[in-house]
């Protein structure tokens, strides 16, 4: 039996039956076997993003599964192949797309957000999202992919160097997998996190991380680079202060890299900007040669990639686990057990 997830509205979640159509033309089904939720999954569960999400929506995009049946005209996709799903849907038709940047097409569909996503048992996708995996990748750590992927696409937009000092703003999962992935590119790496446990974490993830609560870090930039300061910046806490200590942080013409979502436009030192020729830098989703590096990178086992899990749960305690991850804490990564089986 089919079984999903539904969002229901007022942070209430339902958990029943499904559909499970015959993929199309051009489509694949997936058997989900792992789901992670992230910080987009939180927001439509609090009910901020109930202007674009449908009620009764199943949600889920960080998934990894097995092929149940490819539609006509798909082709290098077989049933029994391990994948991920890369959940964008451009309309390959407005400027961007005409661009070559069809990731931020400017009518983009996030599957999982604007579409029924992967919190449920078989999930229906376009041919193009899907992308293979080794089968030395377990389809716990293949759940992470996709969130590996956004910190690879930010590491890539922020041009990061071996040898170069980097400091990431926020130590939540994507900060934490943007400092491990520039730590893997060759870079010296300090991460800015105020909450306690997640300091530890990431020392547990061989990052080092300090408390700007307790360090003055603008200081201690300074002071490892000679007075220069950073050569790259990501501002991934969506913070009011972190947007003002990103600029305080950055050498003369360093990058400031945005990856966290602000709701709110914070002040941002545009003097500072222009006196050092600063270049800010938004980083938003990520193409499909990031998807192809995070999976390289996750096959390769150079990450601690599984240190990242906090817990796995099934699909009948999704809100639980949204309730846990939302309350902060000791929780970096909450995967969901979609069928109930381990792999």
């Amino acid at each position: 039996m089919a079984r999903a997830a539904f969002y229901e509205r007022d942070e209430t979640i339902r958990v029943g039956e499904a559909e499970a159509p015959s993929p199309g033309a051009g489509e694949v089904q997936v058997e989900i076997a792992y789901g992670g939720i992230c910080g987009t999954d939180l927001h439509i569960y609090h009910g901020k993003m109930d202007w674009r999400v449908a009620a009764a929506q199943i949600m889920g995009h960080e998934v990894s599964g097995v092929v149940s049946a490819v539609g006509e005209g798909v082709e290098g996709i077989e049933v029994g192949r391990r994948v991920t799903v890369m959940p964008l849907q451009p309309c390959n038709d407005c400027p961007a797309c005409e661009a070559g940047h069809n990731h931020i097409c400017m009518n983009l569909k996030f599957l999982g957000i604007d579409t029924p996503g992967g919190f449920q048992s078989f999930w229906t996708v376009p041919d193009y999202a899907v992308l293979p995996l080794p089968d030395s990748i377990s389809l716990k750590r293949a759940a992470l992919i996709e969130p590996l992927a956004v910190a690879c696409h930010d590491v890539r937009l922020g041009g990061v160097q071996a040898g170069e000092k980097v400091v990431v703003l926020g130590g939540g999962p994507i900060g934490m997998l943007v400092g491990l992935v520039a730590q893997f590119e060759g870079a010296e790496v300090l991460v800015s996190e105020i909450n306690p446990i997640r300091v530890a974490m990431g020392a547990d993830l061989g990052l080092e991380v300090v408390n700007p609560l307790e360090v003055d870090l603008q200081a201690l930039v300074e002071d490892r680079t000679g007075g220069a300061g950073a050569d790259v910046v990501f501002e991934v806490s969506a913070s009011a202060a972190g947007a003002d200590m990103m600029t305080k942080l950055a050498r003369t013409r360093g990058r400031i890299v945005i990856v966290g979502m602000f709701n709110d436009g914070p002040t941002v030192d545009l003097f500072r900007v222009l006196w050092r020729e600063l270049q800010l830098i938004g980083a938003r989703v990520y193409e499909r040669e990031d998807f192809e590096k995070a999976i390289e990178i996750a096959a390769s086992e150079a990450l601690p990639l599984d240190e990242l899990i906090s817990e796995v749960v099934p699909l009948d305690q999704l809100k639980a686990g949204l309730d846990k991850l939302g309350g902060g804490g000791d929780v970096m990564k909450v995967l969901i057990d979609v069928q109930g089986r381990a792999g």
